[in-house]
């Protein structure tokens, strides 16, 4: 297997004081970190994606703000790709496919937020084109929702979304295991 990272929206709007701040995201965030760190350290393939809010009356990630660029966290260093997406999906209307291919990667480690949107949908993305997936359940974050009526706390969100994955579109770890595999 040949692994790519691929790092999405972790963004300034997801933190606290942004637009639409995700519950354990600086947690997520330092283990994406992490994993940024060790596929650098070995020279592996990675790519950033940053959403772009584009559709009218957008609350977050709206180009031109603050909220829109990549953390300092998980900041793209020099030469390193970033596929700008406007939809969930991160190969939705990119070229992040060819640029994974290109770079020979047949199998993804992911990670970022939120984990009941753009995870979700790049992961299943990912599976449908053919790539072995990786999801990092500690370097996801996520917010509460609600369903009729009900508050689905974002621990149980990010849970049943994890859970959701596991089977039978990736393996969902810890960064810790899936570096220490990445190591073998």
């Amino acid at each position: 297997m040949n692994p790519a990272l691929v790092l999405v929206d972790i963004q300034n709007d997801y933190f606290a004081g942004g637009a639409m701040a995700l519950e354990g995201m600086d947690t997520a965030a330092a283990n994406a970190a992490r994993a940024l760190a060790a596929f650098r350290a070995k020279g592996l393939p990675l790519v950033h994606v940053q959403h772009l809010s584009v559709r009218p009356g957008a609350t977050f990630f709206v180009p031109g703000t603050n909220g829109v660029e990549i953390s300092e966290t998980v900041r793209p260093g020099p030469g390193e790709p970033v596929v700008q997406k406007n939809f969930p999906n991160a190969f939705r209307g990119t070229g992040l496919e060819a640029m994974l291919r290109d770079r020979g990667a047949d199998a993804l480690v992911i990670a970022g937020a939120m984990s009941h949107m753009c995870i979700d949908a790049t992961t299943r993305a990912a599976f449908d084109l053919g790539f072995a997936c990786t999801v990092l359940d500690d370097a996801c974050a996520t917010r509460a929702l609600a369903f009729r009526g009900a508050t689905v706390p974002a621990a149980m969100v990010h849970a049943a979304f994890m859970a959701a994955l596991a089977v039978p579109y990736a393996k969902v770890t810890g960064t810790a295991q899936a570096l220490a595999d990445l190591a073998c």
